[in-house]
């Protein structure tokens, strides 16, 4: 048994699997490639619970995943809601460091910014976050994505989403002044 499933399977709570997932990769005591192996063959459980484990470890050493931005692309529109949160807010988490990398993310996220059954206000939330760092840090594809966040925010029922699209155009404004 590797020391993911390891800790995958102890009887301590996912909060705590997750920040001991966090602290084994970030460190360096689970290699990021044995990591993202794991990641990609994982059952839905195990993939959910990665997904989250990424999604810190991006906030923390984004270089980390950074030669994994294209497997992080390819999961955004992964079936398991989890892993549609994870995959988007690691992206979004990189996009200071890798603006042009993550930019090619930007089809997938956007199937997320829909309402239908699928996307949840918390996948929606977490595509409008990738797509926010993206358009903040990455000028080139401000030209893009600024009608539709203003679309967006015309249309989206929920405030939290709305708000993340509010406050990068507020940001991009700033930014122009």
């Amino acid at each position: 048994m590797t020391k993911i499933e390891e800790i995958l399977k102890s009887k301590i709570k996912p909060k705590e699997k997750q920040a001991k997932l966090v602290e084994a990769v970030v460190s360096g005591k689970i290699p990021i490639k044995e990591f993202m192996a794991f990641f990609e063959s994982a059952k839905d459980t195990d993939k959910g619970a990665c997904a989250d484990v990424m999604k810190h470890v991006s906030a923390q050493k984004p270089a980390l995943l950074a030669p994994y931005i294209d497997t992080l692309i390819e999961y955004v529109n992964f079936e398991l809601p989890r892993v549609k949160w994870g995959a988007p807010e690691a992206i979004g988490n990189m996009a200071k460091d890798y603006p042009g990398k993550v930019a090619k993310a930007i089809p997938n996220l956007l199937k997320n910014t829909t309402d239908d059954k699928i996307n949840t206000t918390v996948i929606k939330w977490c595509a409008a976050f990738a797509l926010a760092e993206i358009a903040k840090y990455n000028p080139k594809t401000r030209k893009q994505l600024v009608p539709i966040f203003e679309k967006i925010i015309k249309k989206e029922q929920n405030n939290g989403v709305k708000n993340v699209y509010v406050k990068a155009l507020k940001a991009i404004e700033k930014e122009k002044n």
